[in-house]
């Protein structure tokens, strides 16, 4: 809704319309199309380009892996002779069509054969012999990297089929990452250089690859199938895996209450400054909200806090966004913007408030507010019918519906920053640039004023008002622009705020009046991420792989929710299998009981974030971290 000047007709509205062109029709992929942009989607994982060569074992190991499969050190012999010095895209997809993935129930088959109760388990004993002294051999290393897997071994005994389980979700966990990846950069191509295909065919058939001359034609006439050697399939499967930790936590109901929050002595003696923000639930399902600088004048106790802003709702409307999780991280500005010193978070709770008291000294701090995303999160119901905008009288004249002025009242008490009942530039370019892109600049501004009830060079709830029901009179009533708004703040075809947490923030200091200004709205992400990895490193508690002390996984407890941070030191990226199946009465933010992450080499990175489905009653998180290789 960027405000332009000039007559009356060219100031309305701007929102970018979003012009609906012809979509292509879609049809379902062929199998060989499914087949070849797998084979592409592993490649690209490894290689930068299509045209790009494997030139080692170790490659064509890592590419058939991304690919979902499992080759022993025999099938990459086949594949890679002595006179093999490269292999190119093509031979990678014949590799793929003669090396079919092990089916859950060829391993399941193979592990029966040494299951002698028949109850769904092998001895460690029996599985050692097995492992070492038939077939491709293990070394005593590899078997016990396999015995110490925490979730797959209880009691002496390995459970197979817990670990044919744990196999596939991983498989299937490495396929839908590495198609994901080809997907974003698709995107990430299709935006730089933009697309180019005019008259195009609804689909252009999928190359089919061809062999290279560099295959030996002994493999190719060879039939290379993984059920022809099920141990083979069977070893390099267990040696995926290479080792595991395990975290319990038990929570009683109500836990919080361990922690709660308490307003210090004589706060109402000191001086206090409010501001609001929200956070915003994008497609991808990342989060976005306000972040603050923060000016104490002089050294003095602090009491800070945060907590879900409690809006008007029409009735029997829901208001999911009380329930979800506030924080708010405090960083200390260090000469430059850059070097941000991390010094506390609002870790105490009190109800819905989340809050801090220490003493801060004079400087600029960042206010990072976050939320773990286990509560707000993509709504799955459907919406079965659409909230009405706008109507006419029996004279023509059109009004916004009690409804939607509804959702407007609230979306400008988001919007108001300061709460002071009217918005600045400042606050309505924040408005302007999360549903439209764009800002108000002074002289488009300036034409707001002269059209539009304002106080103070501070546009009005009225004005606000009156400017969305200019924007639907220069529709003609047509509603599209208006839901493009209601959308971007949060709200669903039935007018519920679903897609956003507005928040409030109290800063009260002891010795002198805080200032808090909003700087701009970004991803919970950069230096959100890093206080966190920064605060789980140093309350939580620290759990090194077995035999990999360079990969560490930390977990912090703050007894409303339980974060993970996996550090990685060493020099290579690894892939890390997480499992919170045997937790109980619990939500994480991923959506995603079994799951997978890949921690670049140096680095740490948040995990997880896992909160109660029912606080009122006991929660158990168990949660089981495994190395892959």
């Amino acid at each position: 809704m960027a405000i332009s000047p000039g007559s009356d007709t060219d100031f309305s509205s701007q929102k970018s319309t979003f012009s609906e062109s012809p979509r292509t029709k879609k049809f379902p992929l062929t199998e060989e199309e499914i087949f070849y942009t797998n084979c592409r989607a592993a490649y690209l994982t490894v290689f930068k380009s299509s045209l790009e060569n494997i030139m080692s074992k170790d490659q064509l190991y890592l590419a058939l892996q991304h690919a979902g499969r499992n080759p022993s050190q025999k099938t990459i012999n086949k594949y890679w002779t002595p006179q093999t010095t490269k292999l190119n895209f093509d031979d990678f997809c014949i590799i793929l069509r003669k090396e079919k993935p092990t089916s859950k129930a060829e391993l399941l088959k193979s592990f029966q054969q040494l299951d002698v109760n028949d109850d769904g388990s092998i001895l460690h004993t029996d599985l050692y012999k097995f492992l070492t002294k038939r077939g491709e051999k293990m070394t005593r290393e590899e078997v016990n990297a396999i015995i110490n897997l925490a979730d797959v071994n209880a009691d002496g005994k390995f459970d197979y089929i817990k670990f044919c389980k744990l196999y596939m979700t991983t498989n299937e966990q490495c396929l839908k990452t590495t198609l994901e990846k080809l997907e974003v950069d698709s995107k990430l191509s299709r935006q730089q250089f933009g697309s180019h295909i005019k008259g195009s065919p609804e689909r252009d058939p999928s190359p089919v690859p061809k062999p290279s001359p560099r295959i030996i034609r002994k493999t190719d006439q060879e039939t290379l199938s993984s059920k022809g050697d099920i141990r083979s399939s069977l070893l390099s499967t267990t040696r995926k895996f290479k080792t595991s930790v395990s975290f319990t936590i038990t929570m009683d109901a109500n836990s919080n209450r361990n922690s709660k929050l308490t307003e210090p002595n004589l706060m109402k003696d000191w001086q206090c400054i409010q501001s609001k923000g929200c956070f915003f639930l994008e497609e991808d399902g990342e989060i976005i909200s306000h972040q603050y600088r923060m000016q104490i004048a002089q050294r003095s106790m602090v009491y800070l806090t945060i907590k879900p802003l409690n809006l008007s709702q029409v009735e029997g409307k829901p208001s999911p966004w009380l329930s979800v999780d506030t924080a708010l991280y405090i960083l200390k500005e260090n000469e430059s913007q850059a070097n941000l010193q991390l010094m506390c978070f609002t870790e105490l709770r009190n109800r819905e408030v989340f809050g801090w008291t220490g003493e801060l000294g004079p400087g600029i701090y960042w206010l990072i507010p976050s939320t773990t995303g286990c509560r707000l999160r993509k709504e799955v119901k459907p919406i079965t019918e659409e909230a009405q905008l706008v109507y006419r009288d029996e004279t023509g004249e059109l009004f916004l519906t009690k409804e939607f002025r509804s959702a407007l009242s609230n979306i400008f008490e988001v919007i108001d920053l300061d709460g002071n009942g009217h918005l600045s530039l400042e606050e309505y370019n924040f408005f302007e640039l999360r549903t439209s892109g764009e800002k108000c600049d002074e002289d488009a501004w300036a034409v707001c004023r002269e059209n539009f009830d304002t106080k103070k060079n501070e546009l009005t709830r009225q004005g606000f008002m009156d400017l969305n029901l200019m924007e639907a009179n220069d529709r003609e009533g047509d509603p599209r622009d208006l839901w493009v708004t209601l959308h971007s703040m949060g709200y669903n075809k039935a007018l519920e705020l679903t897609a956003a947490c507005p928040f409030v923030i109290d800063i009260y200091a002891e010795k002198c009046k805080p200032r808090i200004k909003a700087v701009h709205m970004e991803p919970c992400s950069g230096q959100l991420e890093k206080a966190i990895c920064k605060s789980v490193l140093n309350k939580g508690e620290a759990k090194l792989m077995d035999g990999y002390e360079n990969i560490i996984v930390h977990t912090y407890n703050c007894n409303t929710w339980i974060t993970s941070v996996i550090e990685n030191k060493s020099d290579d990226k690894v892939i890390i299998h997480i499992n919170n199946e045997l937790s109980k009465n619990c939500m994480n933010n991923r959506g995603l009981n079994i799951f997978a992450v890949e921690v670049a080499p140096k680095s740490t990175m948040v995990c997880q974030h896992v909160m109660p489905l029912n606080e009122q009653q006991e929660w158990v998180y168990y949660c089981i971290y495994s190395l892959i290789s």
